[in-house]
């Protein structure tokens, strides 16, 4: 059965309420449906603020869905969970060709990055026909390899205000793809795990060079899959502080301090996640 955003049950607790891995804050949550060029249906879900002001738009890139990637990955799911409501953020996930999640199965089969191309386009056209502003690409491990193959070329890269980039492995991505970033001129944050199973820190920043704007922040005892409250707050972060200039101070390039701190705890309706 599709999961409905919607049965999230909401109550009021009589005191701030602690924001763990589970706490789902308001937002206003529908599942959605992504047609690409080449005829698939992908499944996702758009999470918008429950009012006011939509700040920015993350679109979101999953990681390798043969190694179990998926819409529903951790930071993902926190970030539809709860940036709506911290920071006026939207949140759109969906599960690229062939990928399946509680969401439901996309349309198509897995192209090693290829026939993906479509998929991502599809994912910012929608942003774009919804009226979403200040749009940003999220890529996290293989979701990095599609916003650097195609974020930064047309017809993706006028329709962004730049991409966050979690755990890139840059396997698929090369450097004429980089080049392709430096080009456009658009910003380009890199965080990168101390541990990272494929690419760390200092390579990161050997590799990253051709492309001036980027900015790469290695994280300090982090790994590839960002496991961990720590982590993954960290993550989350980040990634306000890139898309909402001027939200705090910004961290020093190379430093991984983000300027941005997202509250700990919630004073207002909260609901559960389903396990």
């Amino acid at each position: 059965m599709t999961f409905d955003p919607a049965s999230y049950v909401f109550t009021q607790p009589s005191a701030p309420t602690p924001i763990r891995a589970s706490t789902v804050l308001p937002a206003r949550r529908e599942n959605v449906e992504l047609r690409t060029s080449d005829g698939h249906r992908l499944v996702g879900e758009l999470a918008v603020p429950e009012s006011g002001e939509i700040k920015a738009t993350l679109i979101t890139l999953h990681p390798l869905p043969t190694h179990g990637g998926f819409m529903d990955s951790h930071v993902y799911r926190k970030a539809s969970y709860r940036l709506p409501a911290l920071a006026g953020i939207a949140v759109l996930r969906f599960n690229t060709r062939g990928t399946s999640s509680p969401r439901g199965t996309s349309g198509g089969a897995f192209e090693e990055g290829v026939g993906e191309r479509l998929d991502v386009e599809a994912a910012v056209r929608f942003a774009v026909d919804r009226g979403l502003p200040n749009r940003w690409l999220v890529g996290w491990s293989f979701g990095t390899e599609l916003a650097l193959m195609y974020g930064a070329t047309e017809p993706v890269a006028s329709e962004i205000g730049g991409a966050v980039l979690l755990s890139p492995p840059l396997h698929r991505a090369t450097d004429v793809h980089l080049k392709e970033w430096a080009e456009a001129g658009k910003p380009i944050k890199v965080l990168v795990p101390e541990h990272d199973d494929y690419l760390q820190p200092a390579a990161a920043a050997e590799r990253f060079a051709v492309v001036p704007q980027a900015v790469v922040v290695g994280v300090e005892g982090a790994k590839h899959l960002w496991v961990g409250e720590k982590y993954a707050g960290r993550v989350l972060n980040e990634i306000v502080d890139e898309v909402l200039p001027g939200r705090a101070a910004r961290g020093s390039a190379g430093t991984g301090s983000a300027g941005t701190v997202l509250p700990q705890e919630w004073d207002g309706p909260v609901a559960t996640a389903h396990a």
